[in-house]
């Protein structure tokens, strides 16, 4: 992977949604005072895609709609690997576990060895691709962010137990979706938390995914759309 920090780099991110039917909640946390991307920012669980989790097994895969939203105007075969970052964020920087019982075949790669080490192996049929954004030009940091929605009821465990979180993000907590726009928020999370209050009602994918593409020519706002099924 390259190292000029000015490169685009793939991310996931993961919204987790609580109750959503009687008083719906998201998980948010803190970003360091020191951090480059975004400090003091209340933000989802995510970050780089990492170069092992294209290989890591899934126990089940992406839902087929989102497979496909997920292809459009994107490297072939990339949906595995983001939906694995998507997984192991929320595990590193929560301590919540996405993924059904089970032993690893074969070796575990080390970024997911305490993940395996709880007897689960990570599974993606729960996911639903609701949002993506390029990171404008000039940042410290310019990312193709991926947004996966994932209802609370499939977490493994306890959802109020953060004991296993790493420390990337401090006061983690799950805040009441009417509550959310309060905190210190980037922007784009503003934009997606509109996204988000739509999907409540609605447990289905999206019919199509909006896309905030930065770039140095322009700042559009696209919908991702997906290519349709093939013939039987």
């Amino acid at each position: 992977m390259s190292s000029d920090k000015s490169a685009i780099r793939n991310a996931s991110t993961i919204i987790v949604l609580r109750d959503r039917l009687r008083d719906p909640a998201i998980l948010m946390g803190q970003r360091g005072a020191t951090a480059a991307f975004m400090p003091n920012k209340f933000v989802f669980p995510g970050g780089a895609v990492d170069r092992a989790d294209g290989a890591v097994p899934l126990a089940a895969p992406l839902p087929a709609l989102c497979h496909r939203r997920l292809a459009e105007e994107a490297p072939d075969g990339l949906q595995h690997a983001l939906a694995a970052a998507a997984i192991r964020e929320l595990w590193e920087e929560t301590g919540l576990i996405l993924g059904v019982p089970g032993q690893w075949p074969g070796a575990v790669p080390p970024d997911w060895e305490e993940f395996a080490a709880t007897g689960h192996v990570p599974s993606a049929a729960a996911l639903q691709f609701v949002f993506r954004a390029l990171t404008p030009p000039g940042r410290p940091r310019r990312f193709d962010a991926r947004f996966f929605l994932v209802d609370a009821s499939h977490i493994q465990g306890d959802p109020d137990d953060f004991t296993h979180a790493q420390d990337e993000l401090s006061h983690l907590q799950w805040i009441p979706l009417s509550r959310a726009r309060s905190f210190d928020l980037p922007f784009i999370t503003e934009v997606v938390l509109a996204e988000v209050e739509a999907r409540v009602s609605d447990p289905a994918p999206p019919a199509s995914v909006p896309f905030f593409r930065n770039n140095d020519e322009s700042s559009l706002f696209l919908r991702l759309r997906g290519y349709p099924m093939p013939e039987s």
